[in-house]
């Protein structure tokens, strides 16, 4: 694999934590983990730090958005890859597949009574 690659690859997903943890601090319909930072609404103020927190969200998302464009150009191709599209259109078209001409013929067991 390409080292660039990887390297994006390790800041999508770091960058996917830091959004699940910014999501999940932020006020739901009902008690979210944010309301246990009672201290940071206070000195930010209540709508302040929900905005802040939802300016980091489409950030988040922006930055995931982004980054996972550029790790697919990244991929690019690579020469030594086999093409199955090339094997298929030189095969010659009246080539029949090699089946056996007969069945194998084999014995029936015979049972012994005594």
């Amino acid at each position: 694999m390409n080292v660039v690659f990887i390297i994006l690859s390790v800041l999508i997903v770091l960058a996917a934590i830091l959004l699940i943890a910014v999501v999940l601090l932020q006020n739901s319909k009902g008690d979210g983990m944010a309301s246990n930072f009672v201290a940071g609404n206070q000195t930010f103020g209540v709508r302040q730090t929900a905005d802040i927190l939802e300016k980091i969200t489409w950030g988040l998302v922006a930055f995931i958005l982004v980054i996972s464009v550029v790790s697919s150009f990244t991929m690019g191709s690579r020469k030594g890859q086999i093409d199955v599209t090339d094997k298929i259109e030189t095969v010659a078209p009246d080539a029949q597949p090699e089946f056996p001409a007969a069945p194998i013929q084999q014995e029936a067991p015979t049972s012994e009574n005594n």
